[in-house]
């Protein structure tokens, strides 16, 4: 049995590492967050220990391998910005990291996570669980044999309240901005699908939605994303749904919008299997949107932003 901690456990994502630990037959050993509305490790793990502080909680993981009862993993979600901070704390406790997205902020910081691993002998990995949708593997395995330039567009729109403008997700120091925050699985995806990066242009940057163009080996991408509900087509809006995802090839929907709670497990299962994403597979997304960040915004050709998101 694979023994875990975790940090960041009165989080929003906490649940899906939970029910992911328990379904691959892991233990919960120890869990950490600044707050203490943590009632869901009842639910999983009711007998995990809980920690207020960091330096405690790595002071027990610390204690637990120094009896030959550590951790072999430390499921990290946390807020963007500690997820190196708290990487980190893992390799000190001898166990290997699993971090949510993003792996980190910055490509440099790839560089000395690799530096760290080779050092350690630990490993990070990272959850990037639309490469192990059933339907987007299918998909993939259908265009690497088509091998045709695509014409594609990508929408993602989650409507948040005010609160988020007041939290650690509206400062792009600390989450990486729209981009990073809620489009990074985007991004990993249309690059597993689709090959590295040639060209970026930026046609909207505001504090709630992103939008742009990319050029990739082989596809040609419109890309929009939005925690505007306002975005949402109206004739979804009008059932109450604040969600809205879609991405179009070559004008053909492709539909993946079932599956999604169940694939934090299979993440779990192949990462315990030595066969989960790493450094390398994080990479792209992460320069990509780094990228993004740094350009200035063009004007979009043809009103081609409110297209992806005409009701």
């Amino acid at each position: 049995m694979k023994r875990f901690a975790l940090t960041g456990a009165a989080g929003y994502i906490a649940p899906r590492h939970l029910k992911a630990i328990q379904e691959v037959g892991g233990e919960l050993v120890a869990a950490l967050d600044v707050v203490d509305a943590v009632g869901v490790l009842d639910r999983y793990f009711p007998e995990a220990a809980f920690f207020l502080h960091p330096e405690l909680f790595e002071a027990h993981l610390e204690d637990l391998r120094d009896r030959g009862e550590g951790v072999d993993y430390v499921s990290i979600c946390v807020p963007n910005f500690l997820h190196g901070a708290h990487i980190r704390l893992a390799f000190r406790v001898g166990a290997d990291a699993l971090c949510e997205k993003p792996l980190v902020l910055e490509p440099s910081e790839l560089d000395r996570l690799a530096e760290l691993e080779a050092r350690s002998g630990r490993r990070v990995w990272t959850v990037l669980q639309l490469r192990v949708h059933p339907a987007l593997a299918a998909l993939r395995e259908r265009l690497l044999g088509e091998g045709a330039v695509r014409d594609v567009e990508l929408t993602y729109i989650t409507g948040r309240g005010p609160w988020y403008l007041k939290s650690w997700k509206a400062r792009e120091e600390l989450s990486g901005g729209v981009a990073m925050n809620i489009g990074v699985h985007f991004f990993d995806l249309l690059h597993w699908l689709f090959g590295g990066l040639e060209r970026a242009e930026l046609h909207v940057r505001t504090a709630t939605t992103m939008a742009g163009y990319l050029e990739l080996e082989r596809a040609r991408v419109r890309w929009f994303l939005s925690i505007d509900a306002r975005y949402v087509p109206e004739a979804l809006r009008a059932q109450g749904q604040r969600t809205y995802r879609s991405i179009r090839i070559d004008g053909e929907e492709v539909e993946f919008s079932g599956g999604f709670t169940e694939l934090h497990t299979e993440v779990y299962r192949r990462t315990l299997g030595g066969a989960g994403f790493g450094l390398a597979e994080a990479r792209a997304a992460i320069e990509t949107v780094d990228r993004l960040r740094r350009l200035e915004v063009v004007r979009a050709v043809d009103g081609q932003r409110h297209s992806l998101v005409a009701a």
